[in-house]
Parts: structure tokens; C-alpha cells; sequence
């Protein structure tokens, strides 16, 4: 996902569920499951989502143009392990 928001220039906060809890009870708490990564954009949270997922709710809701740019790491693959624990969340 982070190659997606670097792909369109999208300013992101990450939040560490492993580290805070806080930070876990409020991605189970807005996403209503336990499964990573969440990403909420303008308040819509989108649970368990691939790069490819995230990409395609940005350019279907107006938020990115579609673009050929390629990006340092393939979008349709799943994150290493130590990444995938963590929402990222992005507010437009």
C-alpha cells in the first residue's frame, strides 16, 4: 500500500498495531475484524486490502487520476510479514 500512496504523491500516517495497542483496538473497532492492513481514507475504513484494492478506491472515487507509473515494489503482492502488521491510515 505504501507504494501506492508514493505512486500518487498521497500524504500517509502510519499507526503500528503490534507496538500500541490503542492503535489495534481502534483499526478492530472502526473495521469490525482483527485482519491487516486497514487503510480509512476520508473516513471510509477499507478492510484487508491489497495495493491493487487501495488503487482502484482511489481512482474510483475521484481521488487519483490513473496513472502508468510504476512503483519500487509490485502493488499486487502481499507485504512482508513485519509490514502487513500495520494500518496505514490516509486522510485526504
Amino acid at each position: 500500500m505504501r507504494a501506492v500512496f508514493q505512486k500518487y504523491n498521497l500524504a500517509f500516517t502510519e499507526k503500528d498495531i503490534i507496538q500500541n495497542p490503542a492503535f489495534r483496538w481502534e483499526m478492530e473497532t472502526k473495521s469490525g475484524q482483527p485482519l491487516s492492513p486497514c487503510v480509512e481514507i476520508n473516513g471510509n475504513m477499507l478492510s484487508d486490502v491489497s495495493g491493487e484494492e487501495v488503487e482502484q478506491y482511489l481512482i474510483e472515487n475521484g481521488i487519483v487520476q490513473p496513472s502508468d507509473a510504476g512503483t519500487e515494489v509490485p502493488i499486487d503482492a502481499p507485504c512482508a510479514h513485519e509490514q502487513h502488521e500495520a494500518p496505514v491510515n490516509l486522510r485526504l
